[in-house]
């Protein structure tokens, strides 16, 4: 039987990653390597279809999976078309006993959708996929921080800006206006095709200059963090930092960081130790073990802790009680 095992990045905003384990038409999926879902579509139907049309096919869910509670099975339903496509879960849930451990699986999303700013340089990465084909120039040019941001991201920056940061969303809002102008007049974004040397050759895109297809940019011009930090004055510049701080967490995933970024990002999202704790399985690399054993720690303690609302916030008490210094 051929499976694939790959891993893609959420984006717009950039929450985390999936790690799937796909045969045929069926797929073990899961965001945080401990936790797994399967599902399973009917895609016979298709042949069905005259000429090239295509109809949306709805997913069945197979169960979901953990090394501690097993297999949760879902629905079953007494027909021909749900056996088949039981066989099909049932291969990939062997398959997903063999493999969860070898999480994170490699990349396949190499082909992107960069924001260009001004000067057509990328600005930030809102959306990926493993064909340029599969990415929908349809969509706005637009960059969006996320809900989540919108609720707990705070910035020192906050008060040399001139933004009210008692108000709910103000520091986000004017994040996303800030980095949504830096583009031309006429939003416009470009897909790249990633090399295994992080450069990028230039594709086709939204509202673009057809003399920039083609273009090769090196590895340097590629935020690593996804989003563009260099060229701002400093209270821009502190912002932004402020916020892949916050991003720290979901940043760790990302197999390219250099050691010195890494180690940056993990002192960063020490402070967010819930998220930390969902996501560490998933890290592809840790400079300092002993940070991000903290953070777990101290992410357990508090789940033991009853609480209304289980947020990070930009600082948590248990962050002060069990950091060395």
């Amino acid at each position: 039987m051929d499976f694939d095992c790959y891993a893609e990045r959420l984006l717009n905003p950039f929450r985390g990653i999936i790690n799937t384990i796909r045969y045929r038409s069926a797929e073990a999926v899961t965001a945080d390597g401990v936790r797994w879902d399967i599902y399973v579509s009917n895609e016979a139907l298709q042949g069905n279809l005259p000429g090239t049309g295509r109809a949306q096919v709805s997913d069945i869910r197979y169960g979901s999976w953990s090394a501690d509670s097993g297999l949760k099975r879902g629905p079953m339903f007494p027909s021909e078309e749900f056996r088949a496509m039981e066989a099909m879960g049932t291969a990939v849930f062997r398959q997903l006993l063999k493999l969860h451990k070898d999480i994170p699986f490699a990349f396949t999303d190499r082909f992107e959708l960069w924001l260009l700013d001004k000067q057509q340089r990328p600005l930030v990465l809102i959306d990926s996929a493993d064909d340029a084909a599969a990415i929908d120039l349809k969509q706005a040019c637009v960059w969006r921080p996320g809900i989540n941001c919108r609720k707990t991201f705070t910035s020192t920056a906050a008060d040399r800006l001139g933004i009210d940061p008692s108000r709910h969303g103000a520091i986000t809002d004017y994040l996303a206006t800030y980095i949504n102008a830096r583009t031309a007049s006429r939003a416009s974004a470009q897909i790249f095709e990633r090399s295994p040397d992080h450069a990028g050759r230039g594709l086709h895109g939204i509202n673009l200059d057809s003399a920039l297809q083609q273009r090769h940019l090196p590895a340097a011009d590629f935020p690593a963090m996804l989003i563009e930090t260099a060229f701002h004055d400093d209270r821009h510049k502190q912002l932004l930092h402020d916020f892949n701080c916050w991003q720290a967490p979901w940043l760790l995933l990302l197999p390219a960081l250099s050691p010195e970024l890494r180690r940056d990002c993990e002192l960063h999202a020490r402070v967010q130790a819930l998220k930390v704790a969902d996501q560490y399985h998933l890290y592809p690399a840790i400079i300092d073990q002993s940070v991000i054993d903290s953070a777990r720690i101290e992410a357990r303690l508090r789940k033991t802790v009853p609480q209304k609302k289980q947020d990070d916030t930009t600082l948590s008490p248990f962050y002060l009680e069990l950091d060395s210094e």
